[in-house]
């Protein structure tokens, strides 16, 4: 799939917006993230690209819990989809 080419749910999502969705979802699912890596490493001072609310709005990533009680973020099955069949770089 191409960068051009998005599925039928993300057909009017803007490039810039679905191209950094991609790659935030695959940063969290690289590896074991905690909230405050997440937050550190997409932090944006640009009020129009709020990418960690994008993504917990359209249910693509959540915040939890690990077993020692430290907040983490983990990618749902919608994020995992999103990236099966999102936006290719």
């Amino acid at each position: 799939m191409s960068i051009d080419t998005y599925p039928l749910d993300y057909s009017a999502m803007d490039r810039t917006v679905a191209s950094l969705l991609h790659d935030m979802l695959r940063f969290v699912a690289d590896g074991r993230r905690s909230y405050v890596e997440v937050m550190e490493a997409w932090r944006t001072s640009c009020p129009r690209l709020p990418i960690w609310e994008e993504a917990t709005d359209r249910g693509l990533l959540m915040r939890a819990r690990d077993e020692s009680g430290v907040p983490v973020v983990r990618i749902t099955a919608a994020g995992r989809d999103f990236l099966l069949e999102g936006v290719s770089i």
